[in-house]
């Protein structure tokens, strides 16, 4: 993995946090030159992860969540997104459309989905007890 740059930080799992995630995310990546339908589509999935993170993840409970974000050589964005709680048990299930571990908050179950639709590549790993990392990549445009 060639790295051109990249930034870590951790932020408290609060559900005021997510628009901190998306912003500080944005403001790295600007540098990027990404599109505005590219900026967006990362946006979106860097919003569903801090939420699933903070919604599911603790499920009422605090803990943090940590997020990584890599400018790769050839344009490509790395985003890791990491928390320390409940874990899932079955991630496959997890990631079919309209799943979800809370429909008593009217929630559509649909995180995975618009993660997986918004970037090339979404890897979901998780332990349960222990955690959930999220990790998604993205090619930018090339400039003409």
């Amino acid at each position: 993995m060639d790295i051109i740059n990249e930034i870590k930080f951790t932020m408290p799992s609060l559900s005021v946090n997510e628009s901190t995630a998306r912003a500080a995310v944005s403001s790295f990546l600007v540098h990027a030159d990404p599109t505005v339908e590219e900026l967006s589509d990362i946006r979106t999935a860097v919003s569903e992860a801090v939420t699933n993170a903070i919604v599911h993840g603790y499920r009422g409970t605090h803990g943090t969540v940590e997020i990584a974000v890599k400018l790769l050589a050839n344009r490509e964005i790395y985003i890791r997104i990491k928390d320390k709680g409940c874990g899932i048990s079955d991630v496959a299930q997890a990631m079919e459309p309209l799943f979800t571990t809370a429909p008593e908050e009217e929630r559509s179950g649909l995180g995975f989905s618009v993660m997986e639709s918004f970037m090339d590549k979404l890897t979901v790993k998780s332990r349960v007890n222990k955690g959930t990392v999220v990790t998604m990549r993205k090619k930018l445009a090339d400039h003409v």
